[in-house]
């Protein structure tokens, strides 16, 4: 999987998701938060390192549960570090330290989000569009994205955060087999798979349109804001906010 993600992301495939992830954290870089980026569910550390290569300021840590990304992460940029863990359960970070929280394709531990930002930190959050993938969902067996996939997302952070920005990114790009085999086989829809049915399956589905397939990558890139709550109220007077 690791391998399948390091040349897909080096094709150059997901490129623009890559890009509006790291403008979102540009816009964070500011002297009044931490300098710190976390990648949660990392993988490769790709997005992470694009947004690094931004700004010689930052600082990344790439958080997975696998040893093998955690590598991968430690490797992808000199600014960046890693930590192996589940990404379920409190992390190893202290409150309030960290610029930006980056959640890309990745399991979305809100209350963790919430303690570790810094009161003025991002939140940037990439979630799939239904159309994501569309030509290669269906003839390769890959789980689909759910229609509800944003209001889910709204409803789950909207008790510590504020949306203040969303952007879709939707692009089209022509794949040969390899790179639509390694597209499957970088995500979960590979684990009940062996490569070589995956890599069959895409043999005969770019066969049919001369070798190359047009793929779509359609994400939404969501920027959230940590929620400004009203101070504790003294003689039953709210303080402002």
């Amino acid at each position: 999987m690791v391998a399948a993600r390091r040349r897909v992301h080096a094709s150059g495939f997901f490129d623009p998701v890559a890009t509006a992830v790291a403008h979102a954290v540009q816009q964070t870089v500011t002297t009044d938060r931490p300098a710190l980026v976390a990648d949660v569910g990392a993988g490769t550390g790709h997005y992470l390192a694009t947004a690094l290569d931004r700004d010689d300021r930052l600082r990344g840590l790439g958080i997975d549960l696998s040893k093998y990304c955690a590598r991968a992460v430690a490797r992808c940029h000199p600014r960046a570090a890693a930590l192996v863990a589940d990404v379920w359960r409190p992390w190893p970070i202290r409150t309030g330290t960290v610029g930006a929280v980056l959640s890309v394709f990745s399991p979305r531990n809100i209350d963790e989000f919430a303690r570790v930002l810094h009161p003025a930190g991002t939140l940037v959050v990439v979630t799939p569009r239904p159309d994501h993938l569309v030509e290669i969902v269906g003839p390769m067996g890959m789980l689909e994205v759910g229609a509800d996939k944003d209001t889910r997302l709204r409803t789950a952070t909207a008790a510590h955060f504020d949306l203040v920005d969303h952007t879709d990114v939707r692009v089209s790009r022509g794949l040969d087999a390899a790179l639509v085999a390694d597209v499957v086989a970088m995500g979960p829809s590979a684990f009940h798979r062996s490569a070589e049915d995956i890599r069959a399956d895409a043999d005969t589905l770019t066969a049919a349109s001369g070798g190359h397939l047009d793929v779509t990558v359609s994400v939404g890139v969501s920027i959230f804001r940590p929620r400004v709550t009203a101070e504790p109220a003294v003689d039953g007077i709210s303080a402002p906010t």
